[in-house]
């Protein structure tokens, strides 16, 4: 009785590496081009820098309208606050004064 031998074929050579290979890929397909992968990582960088400057920008804001509602509270009223206000408010000036309206003044509101 004879044992007989097969001699391997390429192909049967090659189906564990080209599975590697295949697995490999999809991984690193994943990797760059997944909702949280390489790509989208710089993506996501420059939205949280345009949030940190928009973020920057409300506070300082905020802050500049803090400033002006102090000056009218009841423990520090300024007289000059109330007076600009006053005016605004009610579109008055007196006659021998000149009334210099400027835009910015008016996107406080």
């Amino acid at each position: 009785m004879y044992t007989r031998q097969r001699k391997k074929s390429v192909l049967r050579r090659l189906i564990l590496p080209g599975l590697s290979a295949a697995l490999l890929a999809y991984f690193v397909l994943h990797a760059l081009s997944g909702a949280y992968g390489l790509i989208a990582k710089e993506q996501l960088k420059s939205e949280a820098e345009y949030l940190d400057r928009q973020l920057t920008a409300v506070r300082n804001k905020r802050l500049a309208l803090e400033r002006r509602v102090v000056l009218l509270r009841p423990e520090s009223l300024d007289p000059d606050m109330i007076d600009e206000r006053a005016r605004d408010s009610l579109n008055l000036a007196q006659s021998g004064e000149v009334v210099i309206l400027r835009s910015d003044r008016r996107s406080d509101r």
